[in-house]
């Protein structure tokens, strides 16, 4: 048996031939780094599945400030992506340091940035060591918008890295 591959290559390892077992393993979350790497990124093989709720805590002007920094995902392979929910403009994420997020409309999007107090879904760079960032997930039926939670599922190995 040859096993091996993994997320970023699996469909050509899939179509070779040459592999009895595909490791592929972030598919289940499928983060922005792998989506933006795909041939089309506006249609990821996978649906992406991890997402860091955020809150928008200042809005003024031409952005908004959320409660998602650098300490709530990781970086190392690029700031998330902001996940506009239907009726939403698509929106940017900027640095704003370790506990914030800066939000503007995409070029060329038209429409109402979210109002303080608003939810704003992130999908993170990277989906491993964000999850290590974090004590649980929730596990969301039927969309973020109103879906329900089933589960929390604990990240019992948060924090280790050896």
């Amino acid at each position: 048996l040859i096993t091996g591959a993994g997320t970023g290559s699996f469909g050509q390892e899939a179509a070779s031939g040459l592999w009895g077992e595909l490791q592929a393993g972030s598919f289940i979350f499928m983060d922005a780094d792998y989506a933006l790497n795909e041939r089309d990124p506006a249609q990821p093989v996978f649906e992406h599945a991890l997402f860091l709720k955020s809150q928008v805590i200042s809005a003024r002007g031409e952005q908004v400030v959320v409660d998602a920094g650098h300490k709530s995902h990781a970086v190392d392979s690029g700031l998330p992506l902001v996940h506009s929910l239907p009726g939403q403009p698509a929106m940017v994420y900027a640095n704003g340091g370790d506990e914030h997020g800066i939000l503007r409309l995409a070029d060329g999007a038209e429409g109402q940035l979210p109002a303080l107090g608003d939810t704003v879904w992130l999908i993170p760079g990277h989906c491993d060591p964000t999850v290590n960032l974090h004590d649980a997930m929730f596990a969301v039926r039927d969309g973020l918008a109103g879906g329900v939670v089933e589960s929390i599922v604990w990240v019992d190995a948060r924090g280790y890295t050896g």
